[in-house]
């Protein structure tokens, strides 16, 4: 069974930083790519973020290109989310997201949902 463990969410003033990470646990990580995902209060989930297995491919929403960095320390079982010159637009409950075994990049099909962080934008 696959567990995603999101943390680092927390309120930060519009134009500063937040990182969060994303422990995963219950299969191979390195075999496997991840995405990030984010829910604002009345709208539907949306998809941020996603990086390959190897880490040297990635894919961006528009809202968030040139702003937001995924990166992954397969070693550790750990994919990050580097959120830097945040908007308050960008307040959500941000996921981490995992695709079921049969998956290959880029067409993931999300299978695996952690608990999720909220991340605050206000001043």
């Amino acid at each position: 069974q696959v567990q995603l463990v999101e943390s680092g969410g927390g309120l930060v003033q519009p134009g500063g930083s937040l990182r969060l990470s994303c422990a995963a646990s219950g299969r191979t990580f390195s075999r496997y790519s991840m995405g990030w995902f984010r829910q604002a209060p009345g709208k539907e989930r949306e998809f941020v973020a996603s990086i390959r297995w190897t880490g040297s491919t990635t894919d961006y929403a528009d809202s968030v290109k040139g702003r937001f960095t995924i990166s992954r320390d397969n070693d550790k079982n750990t994919m990050y989310l580097q959120m830097n010159s945040l908007k308050p637009e960008d307040t959500a409950v941000y996921y981490c997201a995992a695709p079921d075994s049969d998956s290959t990049w880029p067409v993931l099909r999300y299978a695996y949902w952690g608990q999720g962080a909220q991340v605050t934008v206000s001043s």
